[in-house]
C-alpha cells in the first residue's frame, strides 16, 4: 500500500490504470497530493522495469540458452505491472474501510482490507525474488555488452523487495490481534534473502570479468 492516510474519497486514488499512462503522467501523478499511486505501485513498477531489463538483456544472447529465462522475465513483468493497478485497488479499500463508524463491523471490514493491501506487496516482494534471480544468470551467462543492464535489473529487483517487505510489515499494524496471525510475514525472510543474494551475484560476475 504505502500511501499516506486521509480523508480523501475513493475516487482520489485513481480510476484510470497507472500504465496507461505516460511515463510522465504517472510521475505526476506519484508527485500530487494524493494518497495513491504511493510506495506499493512505485514498488511493483520497479519490479516490472528490472524484469523488462532482464528480459531484454536475455534476448542479446545469440545461444539460446537465455530463451527461457527472458519468457519467464516477459510473465513476471506482466504480473508486477498489474500489481501497481491493484495496490491501488487495495488502498482504497483501506480507506473505505477507515470511514465506517466504529465497531465491530468496521473491524472486520478493515481486517480484510488491510489484509488485501498486504497480500499486493508480498507478492511483488516474491516476484522480485524471481526477477532478481533471472538477472544474476543473464549477467553471470550472457552477452557481456548488457552485462549492466541485466545487473541494473537485479539491483531494481532487490530494492523492489525490500520496498514490498518494508510496506507489508508497516500494513500488519492495522490489524487486528486476531489476524496478525494470519498476515503469513514468514514469507517475508526467503524471499529477501533470495533477492539480496541474486544482486551479490550478479555483482560478483562483474567483478569477476573485470578481473578475467
Amino acid at each position: 500500500m504505502g500511501s499516506s492516510s486521509g480523508s480523501s474519497s475513493d475516487s482520489d486514488v485513481g480510476s484510470e490504470p497507472y500504465l496507461t499512462t505516460t511515463l510522465a503522467g504517472f510521475l505526476d501523478r506519484l508527485a500530487a497530493r494524493t494518497p495513491a499511486p504511493g510506495g506499493g505501485s512505485v514498488a511493483a513498477v520497479t519490479c516490472a522495469m528490472a524484469a523488462g531489463l532482464v528480459e531484454m538483456a536475455a534476448a542479446f544472447d545469440g545461444t539460446g540458452m537465455l530463451d527461457p529465462v527472458g519468457a519467464r522475465a516477459h510473465e513476471l513483468r506482466a504480473r508486477a505491472a498489474a500489481l501497481a493497478d491493484a495496490d491501488g485497488a487495495a488502498y482504497a479499500q483501506v480507506l473505505a474501510a477507515l470511514r465506517m463508524p466504529a465497531g465491530p463491523e468496521r473491524a472486520a471490514r478493515l481486517d480484510v482490507a488491510v489484509a488485501g493491501a498486504i497480500d499486493c506487496p508480498m507478492q511483488v516482494l516474491e516476484i522480485a525474488a524471481e526477477v532478481a534471480t533471472l538477472a544474476a544468470d543473464v549477467a553471470a551467462h550472457g552477452n557481456r555488452n548488457l552485462e549492466g543492464d541485466a545487473i541494473t535489473g537485479a539491483v531494481l529487483a532487490e530494492a523492489a523487495a525490500r520496498s514490498a517487505a518494508t510496506l507489508a510489515q508497516l500494513n500488519v499494524s492495522m490489524l487486528s490481534r486476531h489476524a496478525m496471525a494470519d498476515a503469513h510475514l514468514e514469507r517475508l525472510r526467503p524471499g529477501l534473502a533470495c533477492a539480496t543474494r541474486a544482486r551479490e551475484r550478479a555483482v560478483e560476475s562483474y567483478a569477476h570479468a573485470e578481473r578475467g
